[in-house]
């Protein structure tokens, strides 16, 4: 199992595919598979039932995501919040910390009306908040640390596969 985790707009999900795609692995995103058990956006339940309730549907899908066998995960940004979340990535696949400034997330958002903890009146600060809170998070669950900055796609793919060569693991890497 191959995870991705990284600000909103790092790149998980568009790299994640990829990466998939050239591993023979099937992609999963965490949070279009909770859109799916939802039957509503996360914007749309975050507005109704509030954050906490969203990060323990968040909590029970990456439990279940993450012992279903391999795969390449893309999780929501804030999914390593919980310490259960970090311990559950951690201990069961290769987690790849896909690392972008603030600065360049908000370049690539700044258009995106779906992402809901963007929508206030400054969301380049917005992300400089959840920058300093999640960015040791991210470290600490990570196994390796990929830094965005401005390469392409193909780029970052090759870096992780790169990366898991190695070490000496497949697309079926557990934890260690």
């Amino acid at each position: 199992m191959i995870v991705l985790v990284g600000l909103p707009g790092s790149g998980k999900t568009t790299v994640g595919r990829q990466l998939a795609r050239r591993l023979q692995l099937p992609f999963v995103d965490s949070d279009h598979e909770i859109e799916q058990r939802l039957g509503c956006s996360i914007r749309a339940f975050f507005e109704r039932e509030g954050e906490e309730r969203f990060r323990d549907v968040e909590a029970a899908v990456i439990d279940e995501l993450t012992a279903a066998g391999p795969m390449v995960l893309s999780t929501g940004g804030g999914a390593v919040l919980r310490a259960e979340n970090r311990r559950c990535l951690k201990a069961r696949g290769k987690v790849f910390y896909l690392r972008s400034t603030p600065e360049d997330v908000f370049r690539r958002l700044r258009h995106d009306r779906n992402r809901p903890l963007l929508q206030v009146a400054d969301p380049l600060q917005r992300l400089r908040e959840l920058y300093a809170v999640r960015d040791p998070l991210y470290r600490e669950v990570a196994h390796f640390v990929i830094e965005t900055g401005r390469p392409s796609v193909a780029t970052l793919v090759n870096m992780i596969v790169m990366q898991l060569e190695l070490n000496g693991e497949d697309g079926e890497a557990s934890g260690g």
